[in-house]
C-alpha cells in the first residue's frame, strides 16, 4: 500500500529582481497581513518565465509554478533539469529554509537536509560538536547521537581531526561529514543537493550506497545531481523540471531520456541541419539521414533484433583518398553502445569528389530503451582528421519485447545494453 509522505499541490516560488523588499513599509506591512490571514499576496505579479538565457518584460520571475507530485515512503526520487530549472528552489523549500508563493506541501517524517557545504554547521564549533548540534537540530537524544557517533565519524573519514574547529576544514572534509551526520541519525527524509560532486570518487561511491541504504529501510530519499549515471542507479522515480515547470515525474529511464532527447539536433528521417556538424571543415558533410525497415519504409521504432536499414547521403568536395566512414548508436547520455565502419580490407576507401548515397544493413542486438546516432568521416591521409561529425542525429525506441517461437517474452536490461551471442561448449569431465 503506498503511503505519501511528500504531496506537493500548485507549489509556486516568485522572485523579484534587483530590490528585495517592497518599495514602502506600508506594502511590506500590507504582504504581512495577508500572509498571517491566509491570503495570496497582494503584490504577486504574472512574472516572467524562468528563462535565464532570455531578456524579460517583468522585475518578477518564477523560479517554480505550478508544481504538483507526490513521494512516497521509501521511494528514491531524482530531480533533474538544466541550471535554473528551479531543483535547489524546490529542496530549500522542502527542507523549510524558504517558503512558496503559492500552493502548499506537506511532509510527514523528520527530514535531513544536505544542500550546500556545511549546511547547519557553525564554522568555531569543532566537528564533534557539531555532530551533537546537527542531531539535536533534527531532533535527536543526546544517547541516540553518541550511538551513533563512531559509525558517523569512521563514514566521513575525518576522525584526525573531528576535536578541529570545522572552519579550518576544507570544502571536502566540510561535506563528508555533513553527509554522514545527516545519512546516519535516522531522518525519515533524506534531502541532498549535488553538493556530492565536492567529494571524490571513492566517497560519492559511499554516499550512493548509503543512501541505497537508506531507501532500503523504509525511508524516503530525494536527490538532485546532474550526474544521470548515478540517478540512473539510484533512483525508482525521477521528476523533471524545466524553467522552473514541472514536465514529468516516472520511471528513471524513461524520464532521463526524454530529458536528453530535448538536446537532439534532428529528428529521425530528413535533411540535416547546416549547424549540425561538430566540425567545420568543408571538404565533406553529411546532407540526410534515414532509418527505414526493410521494406524501405520510414520508422522511429524497432524491436529487439529487428533488421534495419540507416540510409545516408555524403557529399565529398574533393578527391579523398584515405577515407573513413563510420556510424555509431548510443544513449542519449553519448555512451557509445554499437559501431560499425564502412571501409576495405585495407581499412580505408577511396572518395572522389560527388555526392554519395550509403546504405548500411544491420540487426543488432540492442535491449529496449532510447537510443540515438552518430556519423563520421575521417581522412587518414592526414592523420585521422575529423571531415564532418554528426551526434544525436534522432531518437529511436526499442521496444521492450523478444519474439521466441512466437511468443513475446520481457528483456531483462539490467546486464549491459547490447547482447552478444557466444558459442558454449560444455563437457562433464
Amino acid at each position: 500500500m503506498l503511503n505519501p509522505v511528500i504531496q506537493i499541490n500548485n507549489l509556486g516560488k516568485q522572485y523579484r529582481l534587483g530590490e528585495v523588499s517592497g518599495k514602502t513599509i506600508a506594502d511590506d506591512f500590507k504582504r504581512w497581513i495577508h500572509k498571517i490571514k491566509g491570503k495570496e499576496d497582494p503584490f504577486l505579479k504574472i512574472g516572467d518565465e524562468n528563462d535565464r538565457t532570455k531578456n524579460g518584460n517583468s522585475d518578477y520571475i518564477w523560479a517554480l509554478k505550478d508544481i504538483s507530485f507526490s513521494v512516497n515512503q521509501g521511494d528514491v526520487l531524482g530531480i533533474i533539469g538544466k541550471n535554473g530549472a528551479g531543483k535547489s528552489t524546490l529542496l530549500k523549500i522542502l527542507s523549510r529554509t524558504t517558503s512558496p508563493s503559492i500552493g502548499e506541501y506537506k511532509i510527514k517524517g523528520r527530514v535531513a537536509s544536505l544542500l550546500e557545504v556545511g549546511t547547519g554547521f557553525h564554522p568555531d564549533l569543532t566537528g564533534r560538536e557539531n555532530v551533537f548540534l546537527n542531531g539535536a537540530i533534527l531532533g535527536m537524544t543526546r544517547h541516540e547521537i553518541k550511538n551513533q557517533f563512531d559509525e558517523i565519524v569512521d563514514f566521513s573519514g575525518v576522525e584526525r581531526y573531528i576535536d578541529t574547529p570545522v572552519k579550518r576544514y576544507s570544502s571536502g572534509m566540510y561535506v563528508r561529514l555533513a553527509f554522514a551526520v545527516a545519512a546516519h541519525l535516522n531522518p525519515e527524509i533524506l534531502i541532498v543537493d549535488e553538493v556530492l560532486a565536492v567529494g571524490d570518487a571513492e566517497f560519492q561511491k559511499k554516499c550512493l550506497g548509503k543512501m541505497k541504504d537508506v531507501s532500503e529501510k523504509g525511508r524516503t530519499v530525494i536527490f538532485v545531481s546532474h550526474n544521470l549515471s548515478a540517478v540512473r542507479t539510484l533512483c525508482n522515480k525521477v521528476l523533471y523540471l524545466q524553467n522552473g515547470k514541472f514536465v514529468e515525474i516516472g520511471e528513471t529511464s524513461a524520464v532521463i531520456d526524454k530529458y536528453l532527447a530535448g538536446d537532439k539536433i534532428n529528428t529521425i528521417n530528413g535533411l540535416i541541419p547546416q549547424n549540425a556538424s561538430t566540425y567545420q571543415n568543408n571538404d565533406a558533410k553529411f546532407l540526410s539521414f534515414n532509418l527505414l525497415n526493410k521494406k524501405n519504409e520510414t520508422i522511429d521504432t524497432l524491436y529487439y533484433e529487428q533488421n534495419f536499414i540507416i540510409e545516408f547521403s555524403l557529399q565529398v568536395n574533393r578527391t579523398i583518398p584515405k577515407a573513413i566512414i563510420d556510424f555509431s548508436i548510443g544513449t542519449l547520455d553519448t555512451r557509445y553502445t554499437y559501431t560499425s565502419t564502412f571501409d576495405t580490407n585495407a581499412n580505408y576507401i577511396k572518395l572522389e569528389q560527388g555526392i554519395y548515397s550509403i546504405r548500411l544493413q544491420l540487426s543488432p542486438k540492442i535491449t529496449p530503451g532510447t537510443y540515438t546516432f552518430y556519423m563520421g568521416v575521417h581522412d587518414f591521409e592526414n592523420g585521422g582528421l575529423t571531415l564532418d561529425f554528426i551526434e544525436k542525429i534522432g531518437v529511436v525506441t526499442i521496444l521492450q519485447f523478444k519474439e521466441i517461437s512466437g511468443e513475446k517474452f520481457p528483456l531483462n536490461t539490467s546486464f549491459g545494453n547490447v547482447r552478444i551471442d557466444g558459442k558454449w561448449d560444455i563437457n562433464k569431465i
